[in-house]
């Protein structure tokens, strides 16, 4: 039997690399080497899971010997890779097992960014990022640190993540507050307008929100926790989150020798500077572009896929909007190119807005549809706009 190509990650990056290549290459050997349970759930849901009922163990859809059957794949849950030989392509595991691989593949996603507290309760802050830190979460929101079911929970980072989550603790009754160092929440996707809204609408369902400050120190009480923040004055609270971004995981490509960046700078091809061991998902750089989104490793993992069975193929990403699931003021942002010259024009009314980011680069693409924003009622027209964005 040839070598097989082995995944390292069983997240949504690893299992869909997996499906698309059994269904290029019915015949080639797959190993998926993962170090969680392994069983298959979709992550974005971690951040509405409460409102939706869900636990840790009723997010996961399949088990890890369902997986397995499905892909008629080896799947090793609960292990982890040690060591990483890319001249001989082997791979030394946790068990003790040497594992040769014709390709490797990295979907090892990316972990949490951990601010520096200070304090004797630094260690207390969680962060959610699988489905073993939603077993901790929800754990410690049946029983926080005052011994009690949290009513107060601060979420340190105001932009994404930390948007769904005070919307999904708003549904469980329990009441956040979210501190972001901006001025405003998800200050880099949205303009001030749209932000000013959707603060407002988490407002309105009883969130509250410590924007231009950040957290300094933690320390426990007899009432729960004490946060301190940087303007000098404290928030009383039984349960901290952190929400503030991820970093790439880039330690196995550097066992391999793979060059790095941010995060594990590959090809449109998905490959590394490593002969035979590609990336992609929440770790992979790709083409300069880190982007930490479920559309955008669904395409990775459909190009990748045709490479490694023998078609290469470069990936090319169409208009990916991005929902934000916070229903207290549903929102969709297509963002502009990053480097994208233009302006925001925006209308709004009571229950809808409409965001534009036009181009201002050229004359022959002066007024072009780079990128959008939809709020409120507005998200019923997401494909309409889709459709007018500039490629």
């Amino acid at each position: 039997m040839s070598e097989p190509v082995v995944i390292v990650g069983a997240g949504l990056a690893g299992y869909n690399l997996a499906r698309e290549l059994r269904k290029a290459d019915a015949d080639v050997p797959i190993v998926v080497v993962s170090a969680c349970g392994a069983g298959f759930y979709s992550k974005p849901m971690l951040s509405n899971a409460l409102t939706s009922g869900k636990t840790a163990a009723t997010l996961v859809m399949k088990s890890a010997e369902k997986m397995a059957e499905e892909l008629r794949a080896r799947v090793l849950p609960r292990t982890r890779v040690t060591q990483v030989d890319a001249s001989s392509q082997a791979l030394t595991l946790s068990t003790g097992e040497v594992l040769r691989y014709r390709d490797l593949v990295l979907a090892v996603g990316a972990d949490p960014i951990r601010l520096p507290l200070q304090g004797d309760a630094a260690d207390a802050v969680l962060s959610v990022n699988d489905l073993d830190d939603f077993a901790t979460f929800a754990q410690a929101l049946d029983t926080s640190a005052a011994g009690r079911p949290a009513q107060r929970v601060v979420i340190l980072g105001g932009g994404l993540i930390g948007c769904e989550f005070a919307n999904d603790l708003l549904a469980r009754g329990v009441v956040p507050t979210v501190v972001d160092v901006a001025d405003r929440v998800l200050a880099r996707l949205l303009p001030a307008e749209a932000s000013a809204l959707l603060q407002t609408r988490l407002e309105a369902a009883g969130a509250h929100f410590k924007l231009g400050m950040g957290a300094v120190s933690v320390s426990r009480t007899a009432s729960g926790l004490n946060l301190t923040l940087s303007d000098g004055s404290t928030l009383q609270a039984d349960l901290i989150v952190s929400a503030v971004g991820l970093k790439p995981r880039t330690e196995l490509a550097a066992m391999a020798g793979a060059a790095l960046g941010r995060g594990v700078p590959v090809s449109r091809l998905l490959t590394t500077s490593v002969p035979h061991v590609h990336a992609l998902g929440d770790c992979a750089e790709v083409d300069g572009q880190w982007l930490p989104y479920v559309m955008p490793l669904m395409q990775q993992a459909r190009a990748l896929a045709a490479t490694l069975a023998g078609k290469p193929t470069p990936v090319a990403y169409p208009v990916m909007p991005v929902v934000v699931k916070t229903p207290a003021w549903p929102t969709v942002v297509c963002p502009p190119p990053a480097d994208a010259a233009g302006q925001w024009e925006v209308t709004s009314s009571d229950d809808a807005l409409e965001a534009r980011f036009v181009s201002a680069s050229s004359a022959e693409q002066a007024g072009a549809l780079l990128g959008f924003v939809l709020q409120g009622k507005a998200v019923s027209q997401r494909q309409a706009w889709v459709a007018q964005v500039s490629a």
